[in-house]
């Protein structure tokens, strides 16, 4: 047996070409950026079906080829220099919807996908929404917490199980990466308004780990809601 394909789960195993193709398209497009704490192999392991041994000859990969750097009893980070590296921004229809009709959308669809949650949620779910929900508490920038307030709604969509759910949500953060959104969001939040924000999240992700899905719903309302009204009557 050939000794290379022995030990090249990767090129067999269609959870970690999965799990290759997610990595290199977050860092790709910006979403993971420098410094970013990737999710623990367990984690990874779970939502992608596969063991935590190809976890790991994953991100072997990626260190080989400068994109995340390894700290024993820290976790792994995205490295610097790896968006270039990953290839850069992934070219993108130039998308034109304004702050005021993104909202507009989100208050429409967001709320629908609780349902979906209560039903199909894992336990690598809840964990990437209260990783994202610690992320954002610690947050030292307004950039750093609005990437992962994003990746948090991310994680909503990503629990429903349902692509058409997550290609909104991407389409979403893209909106979200344009200049006139930041400085709304910028001129918007205020310490007061950031805590209320993460009281907010943490109400919406326990609800849905309860897979009370009306809670949920009307909790996630409320918060785009309060988003709406802080960022055009600020």
């Amino acid at each position: 047996m050939d000794e290379s394909a022995a030990h090249s789960p990767i090129s067999r195993a269609p959870g970690a070409k999965e799990l290759m193709h997610h990595l290199l398209g977050e860092i790709s497009s910006g979403r993971l950026h420098v410094g970013v704490k990737l999710p623990p192999e367990r984690e990874l392991s779970q939502r992608f079906a596969i063991s935590r041994g190809s976890v790991r000859r994953v991100l072997a990969d990626l260190r080989t080829r400068g994109l995340i750097i390894q700290s024993v009893g820290s976790g792994t980070f995205v490295a610097e220099g790896a968006q270039a590296l990953a290839g850069g921004p992934a070219p993108a229809p130039e998308v034109s919807t304004s702050p005021a009709e993104l909202m507009e959308a989100r208050l429409l669809i967001e709320p629908l996908m609780p349902a979906l949650i209560a039903r199909n949620a894992n336990a690598a779910d809840f964990a990437r929404m209260q990783q994202c929900v610690e992320e954002s508490e610690i947050a030292a920038s307004i950039e750093a917490f609005e990437h992962w307030d994003g990746e948090l709604h991310k994680s909503f969509a990503e629990a429903t199980h349902n692509s058409f759910f997550l290609q909104i949500l991407e389409l979403t953060n893209r909106v979200r990466e344009q200049g006139e959104w930041g400085r709304l969001k910028r001129r918007s939040l205020t310490p007061e308004r950031r805590a209320q924000y993460q009281r907010q999240h943490r109400a919406i992700v326990e609800a849905l780990k309860d897979r009370d899905a009306a809670q949920a719903r009307d909790l996630l309302l409320g918060h785009l809601q309060q988003i709406r009204q802080n960022l055009f009557d600020a």
